[in-house]
């Protein structure tokens, strides 16, 4: 499950250390306090809500934003949960078409801690997003942000925003879900698993949490709206993990939408991804008002 997603999205949308740490508040003061009106546009680059030096996150504040108006949207990379980061070459395109698309929203972008042979093994990047999206909610009237949110990702990072979607509904339930192509049952997702490193990977990293660590798991009829993005010829990420969350979603009862393209494999083309993005867009503008 490697980072594609973020190298072919431009029509879309190694950690630096040196940036800033902290987060000066948007207006207002530490006791929340309305912010200022009409603010201007606003990025915190490498704000810390951790010690890790992976435990940072972009904030990307549109103008003239309240806390009334303005939803907000987290990116969560991909990376089978062990390489990636918020600040990858292609990344930045990626931010730039997302905030051309929706210009009103907040765009969060998040790093996490990722496993290596020694440290983080599993639920340490589940543990870090939620963090993350503990912190900004705190901040969240210094930030003038709505409580409007969605949860996004793609591969390991699809995998995670359904894991926090589904899990959690404290501090913030997410209004929306959506899925580039992220594993949602991973004791399945390993038995069918085609790339021998991953096959022998994954238990290593969830050791033994794997049912318990599948977003398939917390589904209920209270579940946010879930739209997934899968390519047919996907060998990493099968689409019959989507196949069976989406089965699960309408079982549920839950509002959902499986788009299944069937020239495109772990990644997809650039006019898939505007295609893809499209849906999203209008999957959003029905769920996230």
């Amino acid at each position: 499950m490697r980072n594609y997603f973020f190298a072919i999205i431009i029509v879309l949308a190694t950690v630096i250390a040196c940036g800033k740490d902290d987060i000066t508040p948007t207006g207002g003061d530490e006791t929340n306090n309305p912010p200022q009106a009409n603010l201007p546009v606003e990025n915190k680059l490498d704000v810390a809500y951790g010690t890790n030096q992976l435990q940072k996150m972009d904030i990307y504040l549109p103008a003239n934003r309240t806390t009334a108006t303005t939803k907000v949207i987290f990116l969560i990379h991909g990376g089978a949960w062990m390489s990636g980061d918020k600040r990858d070459a292609d990344f930045a395109p990626v931010v730039d078409s997302i905030r051309k698309r929706l210009p009103d929203w907040a765009v969060i972008n998040v790093n996490y801690r990722l496993y290596n042979i020694i440290a983080n093994r599993f639920p340490a990047q589940e543990e870090d997003v939620k963090k993350a999206i503990e912190y900004v909610y705190a901040n969240r009237n210094n930030y003038a942000i709505s409580d409007k949110w969605v949860y996004t990702g793609a591969s390991a990072g699809g995998h995670l925003a359904l894991l926090q979607g589904y899990k959690y509904t404290t501090p913030i339930k997410p209004l929306a879900i959506v899925n580039y192509f992220g594993p949602s049952d991973l004791p399945k997702l390993i038995a069918e698993e085609t790339d021998s490193d991953l096959k022998f990977g994954m238990p290593i990293l969830f050791a033994g949490t794997e049912t318990a660590s599948s977003p398939v798991t917390y589904i209920t009829s209270q579940s946010a709206p879930t739209i997934t993005l899968q390519g047919v010829g996907d060998a990493t990420v099968p689409k019959s993990q989507q196949e069976a969350l989406h089965a699960k979603l309408r079982a549920a009862n839950v509002p959902e939408q499986l788009h299944i393209y069937t020239d495109e494999g772990h990644g997809f083309t650039a006019a898939t991804m505007t295609k893809s993005f499209n849906s999203v867009i209008a999957f959003l503008n029905t769920h996230v008002k």
